[in-house]
């Protein structure tokens, strides 16, 4: 069988005789490559966000496929885009072998099924407007690997984030991005250095993507949404920042709170 890079030995070995000392310093070392291995990956990410926010803008949708560290980590982003940018869930959206109710099991077995996640697409109305992106560390994940076949079958944009080159996922995608991170310090423990630059990959699509679509104004998150005590005391001094005639932190935080938002309360302000 073919041994792909992120299954070859680790750089490191008898890893049990190592101090603590030893084993941080390595892991760290091995961590800070990941980011090198991004900033090359760069320019096919680049093509593929802006195929996503095109998609987005004509009323389609993004939808993350992914098993393991990939598929908890794309959730995670679908989770946290909605409070961090006011969206409702819909926009963005992740496909997890057996549903994301599944999260926390550890069923791994699951990621060979070839039909839940084209299954799991079709309950959701998945169509020619939205977007598909898989990822997989291995570019051989079953379950991301036979959902976007499924898709490219039906004409539905593919991308994919994959952590080794030439791999069967990258070849059915319309825009594949390689990040080639290496061996782990750890061998084939691909929650590590692979796991890390998928987060980074996340965290630079879904950004990018609410800025350019208007969720951002300034460098502030003016459509947060106001759930806890740390967001609603960051919208009202984004608001009187961005307000200044407004001089009492009670005041804005009636108008913030009435409103559900630092963009809404300014809305409703310049009526």
């Amino acid at each position: 069988m073919e041994t792909r890079i992120t299954e070859q030995s680790s750089h490191y070995d008898h890893l049990e005789q190592m101090t603590v000392e030893q084993i941080t310093e390595g892991i760290n070392n091995e961590s800070m490559l990941v980011a090198v291995a991004v900033g090359k990956a760069l320019p096919c990410l680049n093509r593929l966000i802006s195929a996503i926010e095109n998609r987005l803008r004509d009323s389609g949708r993004l939808f993350y496929v992914g098993c393991g560290t990939g598929g908890r980590l794309a959730t995670l982003d679908t989770i946290e885009v909605q409070n961090t940018y006011g969206t409702n869930g819909t926009q963005i959206q992740a496909i997890f072998p057996g549903g994301t109710c599944c999260l926390t099991q550890t069923r791994e077995s699951r990621e060979d099924d070839l039909h839940n996640g084209w299954q799991q697409l079709m309950e959701r109305g998945v169509n020619g407007k939205d977007i598909v992106v898989g990822f997989s560390a291995s570019g051989t994940t079953p379950f991301v690997l036979a959902t976007l076949r499924h898709c490219r079958e039906q004409g539905i944009l593919t991308g994919c984030i994959v952590n080794n080159p030439n791999s069967p996922i990258a070849s059915v995608a319309d825009y594949s991005v390689e990040v080639v991170t290496g061996p782990e310090f750890v061998t084939g423990s691909t929650r590590m250095k692979a796991g890390t630059s998928q987060k980074m990959c996340l965290d630079m699509i879904s950004t990018t993507i609410m800025i350019r679509l208007g969720m951002v104004e300034g460098n502030k998150m003016v459509n947060a949404k106001l759930i806890n005590a740390k967001l609603i005391d960051r919208a009202v001094r984004i608001f009187m920042e961005r307000n200044p005639q407004i001089k009492n932190s009670d005041e804005a935080r009636r108008l913030i709170m009435e409103a559900g938002s630092v963009k809404k309360a300014e809305a409703r302000l310049h009526q």
